[in-house]
């Protein structure tokens, strides 16, 4: 029994050693697995379990009507479904808008009906899905683009061949054409009836009638939806057209050797013309046929067919035509008509050349062998002969190439008729009314009969050789000739020779002349009146003066001229004792006093400065013909040029200076004529020493300026008056004058521009200083520049836009959006420091300034789009299915309404942790031993380059959590599997007693036998596996039954007993509870 208890001590000692190195092992096993993240079987028992993640379903929408591209009133039908579970209602979104019923769109549980009444029901729909009670949404649905065309589909008709006339037996296809791409159904009709069986796209007729002649079209329909129409196409369906044969040469009886022609003709050129002679095919095609020389055997009749090769149809003949060939030619016979032996110019004559045979000749005429004419009348008129017509006539007939012999001639003799002679038998040519007018004219024989002629015009009633006119009247006035005539020929000869007879109407006025034209006269003076009377002579004259007759006669009248003499003077002309001319028109004489002259300056100025000249005029008012005397400082002065007009003399100074300064004075001498005046009153000429320089300006001064731009230069000088201005650009002189020079502005205004000041024709002041123009073509080029420049930005980006005039200064700037104006501080940027979705539009800017004209000039518009930015969102991609499996957590983050690829960066309490632009973060113990703040951030290279931060993501121990649970549940699975070695190896290595002693040897096991009748049992282990989160619930406990104890007794087994086997997989669940190993 000692043996026993001290052998049990040692082993029992043993046996701890071993179980402390296994549970020390079995701790680091455990901790090792739990970092590594081996999959470890957790011991039976009831762990509590993290909170899952809820993984939302995804909606599928599926189009069940037939169409997703309707038009006006079809209807379109989408139904939403969600596969994973029921219980769903639906909601429906456009262009990511939520949907509201009305009349165009209705919901029906998860059905969405569209009837399409408007083109704005285009667009992107999309449906989700809300659990019925619990509030949870399903992922949103794939899209489904339904598409609402604004027009009716447009119908086009067409056939092939596209004829515009066909032919019986042809074949025709016609194809109906829709301009939108569907599943049409398809209906024909001819003439508004529809045609059975013809439903496809196209309709064909192999073998035309003319009853197929009619109007043509089609209808389509989709489904039950409502018919289109489309346009008509006309088909005419005709019989061949029968030719026309025409013979083109005049005749149908020809001779040997002539040309014969035909033509045939059909209406359309498409058609092939044939030739038959005798109904024999001459195997020769084109729309006329030649014969160049007539054979005897070229008689016959002749038809024409039409062929339209490329269709394979032929017409009928055409109607015939019948050709004699005859082989003997005739001569024609020449007459005359009248038949004259002298015949006189003017009279007419017929020629008639006869051929007896056939008809259709031309004929030719000649006169002394030349050829006269040719005509297809067998007569030939002279209507007016001339002498050049005496001679011998022929004729000959043709036709085509076949030309007669020329007739037998004809001859005939022209010759003039006599000349008469005319004579004036009054003795005068110029005679007065109531005057004797006598004439004769002398014929040569008493054959010709005379008629009178005034200006060529016949003089009725008077055919005698005399012509005897008793009482002159001014009609009779005129060029006399006469006529001799043959009447019962028609012949008249040539005028005679003319006399011209003038008839005054009344009688002449007589002219006074004075030899002195001079007016006024002056006293002393001399002076000759002359009295004329231009027509006839032998005129005798008396003066008048103021009415009353001078004792003077004769033509002349000489007067030396007194105060007295003034008055007005006439003539008076007589003949014989009855005529007298009345009296000329006055001549009248003023004699004056000789004029003091008056002294005036002729230039616009007396003061003048060094070059410049100067001209003062000295005049005499109400005469002329004075020559002028100068004086200075009331001595006679003979240096300036003194140039003398009729009216006025001039005295020139060219170039003044000082010496010319002083007092100047006039008279005046008449050239030719011993009268001289007194002295003028005098005038005084300042001279200055130098010339001013003249001053130039300029309203406004902007560089460069445009085409359109007004500019205004002003010139200046400040000394005197009188100036004219001109204008000079790159030196050369502008036609402008002014002093101000106002210029609408083109581009041949540029360069540099100079004024000058002018006075007179020598003074210049000289040019002033230069202004330079630069005037541009067109307007400025005002660019709006949006930085950054691209046309799709999102809220939250900074912009500004730059209004970029390229030239120039003086700019004011507008700003506008959508053609309004924007409140700006009026300079040349405008700024978005935040950009909103209202802020996107058209954006343009203008500028302009004021010159005389205000010149503006606008940029283009540059289109602004502003999306809301996306916003991240962080899921949790660890489940709870994993957390034995890692101890790890990944955090995926998702740009949430963007289909565009997204890089991502990670931010751990506001500061970026990322290592690379995953969408994925992995969150471990290690690098998240506290508990952090998560948020995560889109990033891209192109717009929009980042998106909204996501909302903060806390990790909340939920890593220690993991871990905890992985080590509890590693430590109760190994501690099992090393109880279960243990006993093994206490078994094995126990020393086995003496045969003396194995009486007192008892089994360190119980049996299951002993086991179950006994309930004081020690546990072997009890003492080493105390670990309240290894113990069984107490429920499992009551259920189960207690196995064993720590008051159990260590019962002793024989070596009969050992043969016992127990179940292991008893024990794994009985509380932790014992049973025996043995074999």
């Amino acid at each position: 029994m000692t043996q026993l208890s001290k052998t049990t001590s040692t082993c029992e000692t043993q046996w701890k050693m071993l179980l402390l190195q296994v549970f020390t092992l079995i701790y680091l096993t455990s901790v090792c697995a739990a970092q590594d993240g081996t999959a470890i079987s957790s011991l039976g028992g009831t762990t509590s379990v993290p909170p899952t993640t809820y993984n939302p379903p995804e909606a599928f929408l599926q189009l069940t009507s037939a169409f997703s591209e309707v038009f006006t009133s079809e209807k379109v039908v989408l139904k939403c479904s969600i596969s994973s579970s029921s219980g769903w209602t639906f909601i429906w979104e456009k262009d990511g808008k939520q949907l509201s019923q009305n009349a165009d769109i209705s919901f029906h549980d998860s059905e969405l009906t569209i009837t399409a009444n408007s083109i704005d029901l285009s667009g992107q729909y999309t449906c989700r899905g809300k659990e019925q009670g619990k509030g949870r949404s399903s992922k949103i649905s794939q899209p489904i683009e339904v598409r609402v065309n604004a027009n009716i589909p447009k119908l086009t008709i067409s056939r092939s061949p596209n004829f515009d006339r066909f032919y019986p037996g042809e074949l025709i296809s016609f194809t109906c054409k829709v301009d939108v791409t569907s599943a049409w159904n398809y209906q024909w009709y001819k003439d508004g009836a529809q045609i059975t069986d013809a439903n496809s796209n196209t309709y064909e007729i192999a073998s035309l009638k003319p009853s197929d002649k009619g109007q043509y079209h089609c209808k389509v329909q989709r489904g039950k939806g409502p018919l289109y129409e489309s346009n008509k196409e006309s088909v005419q369906v005709a019989e061949p057209p029968i030719p026309i044969l025409s013979l083109e040469t005049p005749w149908s009886d020809v001779f040997l050797t002539e040309v014969l022609k035909f033509s045939c003709t059909v209406p359309s050129a498409d058609w092939t013309l044939t030739w038959y002679k005798d109904q024999k095919d001459l195997s020769k095609e084109g729309p006329s046929l030649e014969i160049p020389s007539v054979k005897q055997n070229d008689g016959g009749e002749y038809t024409c067919k039409a062929r339209l090769k490329s269709r394979g149809v032929t017409s009928g003949s055409s109607d015939p035509k019948v050709i004699t060939v005859q082989d003997n030619k005739p001569k024609p016979v020449l007459t005359r008509s009248p038949d004259f032996s002298l015949m006189y110019p003017g009279e007419s004559i017929i020629f008639t050349c006869t051929v007896d045979m056939y008809s259709g000749w031309e004929y030719e005429w000649y006169h002394k062998g030349v050829k006269q004419q040719s005509s297809s009348s067998k007569t030939f008129t002279v209507g007016s002969l001339t002498l050049g017509g005496s001679g011998e006539y022929r004729c000959l007939a043709k036709r085509g190439q076949l030309r007669t012999d020329q007739s037998d001639p004809v001859s005939l003799q022209v010759s003039d008729p006599p000349k008469p002679i005319l004579k004036l038998l009054s003795p005068w040519s110029d005679v007065f009314q109531n005057e004797v007018l006598k004439f004769s004219c002398e014929v040569s024989s008493s054959e010709w009969t005379v008629t009178w002629h005034r200006n060529q015009i016949l003089i009725p009633n008077e055919n005698g050789l005399v012509l005897n006119i008793a009482a002159a009247k001014v009609s009779d006035g005129g060029e006399y000739s006469c006529k001799a005539h043959q009447k019962h020929r028609g012949v008249s000869s040539a005028f005679s020779n003319t006399s011209t007879v003038s008839v005054y109407d009344s009688l002449p006025t007589p002219t006074s002349n004075i030899d002195l034209s001079f007016s006024p006269m002056y006293i002393g003076e001399t002076v000759k009146l002359k009295c004329t009377v231009s027509v006839s002579s032998g005129w005798s004259y008396h003066w008048y003066k103021d009415g009353k007759e001078l004792n003077k006669p004769g033509k002349e009248l000489n007067i030396q001229l007194t105060l007295s003499d003034n008055g007005g003077y006439t003539c008076e002309a007589r003949r014989g004792e009855k005529t007298s001319t009345g009296r000329s028109k006055e001549t009248q004489l003023d004699v004056r006093e000789i004029p003091v002259p008056l002294l005036s300056k002729k230039t616009q100025w007396l003061d003048v400065f060094p070059s410049e000249s100067v001209q003062l005029s000295c005049r005499m008012e109400g005469s002329s013909n004075w020559t002028f005397i100068w004086y200075k400082d009331s001595e006679e002065y003979h240096e300036g040029n003194v140039t003398n007009s009729e009216v006025e003399g001039i005295l020139s100074i060219s170039q003044a200076s000082s010496s010319h300064r002083g007092k100047y004075s006039c008279s005046g001498r008449l050239t030719g004529r011993t009268v001289s005046s007194n002295r003028s009153s005098q005038v005084e000429l300042t001279v200055y020493d130098s010339l001013p320089t003249p001053t130039l300006s300029r309203d406004p001064i902007f560089t460069p300026m445009f085409i359109g731009e007004t500019v205004k230069l002003k010139c200046t000088v400040s000394v005197s008056s009188g100036w004219s201005y001109h204008w000079y650009r790159d030196g050369k002189e502008l036609n402008k004058p002014g002093k101000e020079l106002n210029i609408q502005l083109t581009l041949f205004d540029n360069g540099g521009y100079t004024c000058e000041a002018k006075r007179g024709e020598k003074t210049l002041t000289g040019r002033s200083k230069e202004t330079q123009l630069d005037v541009r073509d067109g307007k400025p080029t005002v660019k709006l520049l949006q930085n950054p420049s691209d046309k799709l930005m999102h809220t939250s980006d900074s912009i500004s836009f730059t209004c970029h005039v390229n030239v120039s200064s003086g700019w004011k700037y507008a700003w506008y959006k959508d053609s309004n104006p924007l409140k700006s501080s009026g300079n040349n940027i405008h700024q978005i420091a935040s950009a909103k979705t209202s802020d996107s539009g058209s954006y343009k800017c203008r500028v302009e300034r004021q010159t005389p004209t205000t010149f503006s000039s606008e940029s283009e518009a540059v289109e602004l789009k502003i999306d809301e930015r996306p916003k991240a969102n962080i899921v949790l991609l660890t489940s709870w299915s994993e957390v034995f499996s890692t101890d790890s957590l990944k955090l995926q983050c998702d740009v949430m309404d963007s289909s565009d690829s997204w890089n991502y960066t990670w931010h751990k309490e506001g500061i970026n942790v990322s290592q690379s632009p995953s969408s994925i973060y992995k969150v471990t113990p290690h690098n998240d031993p506290e508990q952090s703040s998560y948020t995560c951030e889109g990033i891209r290279t192109e717009r929009p380059l980042f998106s909204v931060r996501s909302d903060s993501y806390r990790t909340k121990n939920l890593l220690l959590k993991r871990r905890i649970l992985l080590s509890i549940s590693g430590c109760l699975f190994f501690g099992i599997i090393a109880v279960f070695i243990g006993c093994v190896a206490l078994r094995i290595c126990r020393k086995p007693v003496a045969a003396d002693d194995k009486q007192e040897e008892t089994n360190l096991f119980l049996t299951m036998a002993q086991l179950k009748d006994r309930n004081d049992a020690p546990c072997p282990l009890v003492e080493y596996i105390t670990d309240a989160d290894v113990n069984p619930p107490a429920k499992e406990g009551e259920e189960n039954g207690t196995s064993c104890s720590e008051a159990t007794p260590l019962p002793i087994t024989s070596p009969d007993e050992q043969a016992a086997t127990t179940n292991g997989k008893e024990t794994t669940e009985n509380g932790g509870g014992m049973v025996s190993f043995l074999q």
